[in-house]
This record gives structure tokens, sequence and C-alpha cells, in this order.
């Protein structure tokens, strides 16, 4: 799978101002480490935070875990100095708090590949994503999506979304319903992926469980998290079943023995298929490798 659309379950934040914990990160094998520049970072410590953050970037081995970094708002005097520190570190991508419109993607697509003409880092090589956490964002969601080639996924954030709609959490997720299925759709559309909301309460593990359930029968790509704790509750959830690895595998074989004969439409177990649902059976099998589940050829 290539890097935009490698396997992203699982996002954890990390405070990029506290070395000790965004050093070690890797070792709880998120997919993802999410080193947030914005809300976690106090406003008289954000140079410490960014200095913090580049010097992680440089010299902490992942170990494939890849590096997000959430920059300040376009509002602020900051994230272009954040963007500055995170192309120069090396992070595998950016994220784009509050984006409301196609134009802050590409605001911060131009600056991106101004930093990495400006420290020699090859042209395209990180990647955005952009947040969404207003009602004017979700119904421009779409032209987001589609607003850069850089651009690999958008995720809904729930607690701004709510504050906007005067509303609050709920366990049915019904004040959400809406946003999710919109931005959902505007992915899809758009060839992207979707990532939900953080689910805050980390002593309801039984209500974090039934939402990443709620997550993938949806269509979401991931989730965000907020503890190490929640790492594996996500990949479990997200883990193709026997069944459907064995699908998936002769969907992939059988479209492979095909292929030189130009046949497009074969037929499984006595249900008729076309070459449409080879991405679907690539990624259930990219999911249950990571899973630890399939060792196959596919």
């Amino acid at each position: 799978m290539t890097e935009k659309r490698r396997l992203r379950r699982t996002m954890m934040f990390l405070n990029a101002q506290r070395p000790g914990l965004i050093k070690d990160a890797y070792i709880y094998r998120p997919d993802s480490v999410m080193f947030d520049l914005e809300d976690a970072v106090a406003e008289n410590q954000k140079d410490a935070a960014r200095f913090s953050l580049y010097h992680a970037l440089l010299n902490v081995d992942y170990c494939g875990v890849e590096r997000i970094v959430r920059i300040n708002g376009l509002d602020t005097p900051y994230w272009k100095e954040d963007i500055r520190a995170s192309v120069a570190g090396g992070a595998d991508g950016i994220r784009i708090p509050k984006c409301e419109y196609a134009q802050d993607v590409k605001l911060v697509d131009a600056a991106i590949e101004a930093a990495e003409n400006e420290f020699s880092r090859v042209k395209g090589s990180t990647l955005l994503m952009s947040a969404i956490e207003s009602p004017r964002g979700v119904l421009n969601a779409l032209s987001i999506c589609e607003a850069s080639e850089r651009l690999f996924g958008v995720a809904i954030s729930g607690a701004d979304f709510r504050k906007c709609m005067q509303t609050a959490y709920t366990k049915s997720g019904v004040e959400m319903a809406a946003a999710r299925g919109n931005i959902l759709l505007a992915a899809r559309s758009a060839g992207v992926q979707c990532f939900d909301t953080v689910f805050t309460n980390l002593d309801d593990m039984e209500g974090f469980t039934e939402e990443v359930v709620m997550n993938k029968q949806m269509g979401f790509d991931g989730k965000s998290v907020i503890s190490p704790r929640q790492i594996k509750i996500v990949h479990d959830v997200f883990a193709p079943s026997e069944k459907e690895i064995r699908e998936a595998e002769k969907i992939v074989r059988t479209v492979r023995e095909n292929a030189d004969k130009g046949v497009g439409v074969f037929t499984i177990d006595g249900k008729m298929l076309d070459i449409a649902f080879v991405p679907g059976a690539e990624r259930t099998l990219a999911l249950a490798r990571a899973s630890g589940l399939y060792e196959g050829e596919f």
C-alpha cells in the first residue's frame, strides 16, 4: 500500500512539548502518532514545543510508526513556523486544525512545498490531512477532500463540532450522525481516508468499544486515540474475521490468476464478483497482516 493509502487504524495524540512522552510513543504500536502543537500546548510554550518536536523527529527512530504534526490554527501567528519545523525534521504529515475551506488546504500545501524546497526535502513527501470541526467545514467537506494531491484523509473533531451545534455527547452518537455521514461520503467520493474523533472518557472502555464498532460499521478507516489503553481495542475491532480473510485471499488470487486472460468478472463460491472488489480485499488482507492474523503471499 502507498504511503497515502497505508493503514491508519489508530492515531495517538501526544503533547509535543513533553520529550519524555514523545520519545517512546512508538512502543505502543499505534499506526500513527499525532504530535500536538495546538490545543495541548500553552501560548507561552509554543516555541519550546516546536523545538522538542524538531529534535524528536530528527533523532528518534519510530520503527515505522507514522509521524504526523497537528499545527496551530491558520488564524494564529504560529502555523508557518510549525510547518517549517515539521518539514525540516522530516515529519510524514501535517494536520490542519479547524479546516473550513478548500483554500485552507491550498494555503498549507503551498507552505509545505516552500519548506520542502528550503530544507531539501523531496517534493510531495510531506502528506497532509484536515480536521473538520465546524458545521461550515462539514458542509464544505468534499471541496476540502479534493483540494490537494498531498491530502490523504480527513478527521472529524467531536468536541468542537458539538460545541458549535449547541449539543453534547450522547452514547448513541445521534448528535454526530449527520456530520459523520457527510464527511464519510465526501472522503469516499474524493478517494481519501476518514477518521473519527477521540473518545475522552478513559473510565468507560465499554462505551469506547461500542463507538469503535460503530465507526467500523459506518466505514471509517480509523480512530483518533488519547491513551495507549485504547489502541488494542481499536486494532481488535478492525481486525477481519477468519472468514473475511479467506474470502479476500480467494478474490485476490482469482483476479491475479485471470489477469493475463482479460477476465474482469468471475465466480467465487457461487457469487458473481468483478475487479471492483479487489481494493477491499487487499485492504482486508493488509488489516489481517497488521493484526498478526495473516502471513500469506497476497
